[in-house]
């Protein structure tokens, strides 16, 4: 499911398909075949009032968690930006060589980490998580062995603020990984299918036009503007690196 989120206007389209194929269904061949009798009708309407109702309430929720995501990826970036902005000003407490060795590595990282962001294709996107993890482990290994070779507090501070900036990065990639939950797209796919399918049951002759496109042209924008949230990478609304870049800009 969430390979089709990641291209929301796909999942514009095939929402679309299906839920108009549905009320199509319910228009012409379920009420073909038994038709409401107006003594149901009522009670038929009050399920389809509560079914709608349940509808519209998980898409408020779905794009309540999207959002959520969202804005936990940017505080993310934001926390990371701050994390490796603090570590170049802790390694003047290095010996100089080691301090110019560190911050070279801040800055080849801080570039990698900027990719992770703005990066769309897989394969380079590969790549980049590789030297990322390359970079992570010299970083480590130029703070540790200066610390090991002559322990201080000040030292210690500068190990503490390379920890920060490699966590900061497992932290974001858990947050870019924290997606809805496919149960929930499913969920909402279903409700949705089944209102659908009884509104166009539901509906009149004359009225037959606009209950087959308009409802499934509104659930299909609302799931559109939920998977655009919470595709990271595949949608128009994305997380933009801005501090990274501020103090990539900063630091040249």
């Amino acid at each position: 499911m969430h390979k089709l989120v990641d291209f929301p206007l796909l999942a514009f389209v095939v929402c679309l398909a299906l839920l108009s194929l549905a009320a199509w269904i319910g228009a012409s061949i379920v009420r073909g075949r038994r038709p409401i009798n107006e003594d149901s009708r009522e009670q038929f309407g009050t399920v389809l009032a509560a079914t709608l109702t349940l509808l519209g309430l998980i898409i408020g929720f779905s794009f309540s968690m999207a959002l959520g995501r969202y804005d936990q990826r940017k505080n993310y970036e934001e926390a990371e930006a701050n994390a490796i902005g603090t570590e170049y000003l802790r390694v003047d407490f290095l010996p100089a060589a080691d301090a110019a060795a560190v911050r070279l590595l801040l800055k080849n990282y801080l570039d990698q980490r900027v990719l992770f962001y703005i990066t769309r294709d897989l394969a380079k996107l590969r790549e980049v998580r590789d030297h990322t993890v390359l970079l992570q482990q010299q970083l480590w290994t130029a703070v540790r062995v200066p610390a090991a070779a002559q322990p201080s507090p000040t030292l210690a501070l500068v190990v503490s603020g390379m920890n920060d900036v490699l966590n900061s990065e497992g932290y974001t990639q858990a947050a870019w990984w924290n997606r809805i939950p496919t149960a929930a797209w499913m969920l909402l796919i279903a409700i949705a299918i089944l209102g659908n399918l009884m509104v166009g049951y539901s509906g009149k002759e004359k009225s037959q036009l606009s209950m087959r496109f308009v409802l499934p042209l509104i659930v299909s924008i609302a799931v559109f503007l939920i998977a655009d949230i919470d595709s990271a990478r595949g949608g128009m609304i994305r997380v933009s690196p801005q501090n990274l870049l501020s103090l990539l800009d900063s630091l040249r």
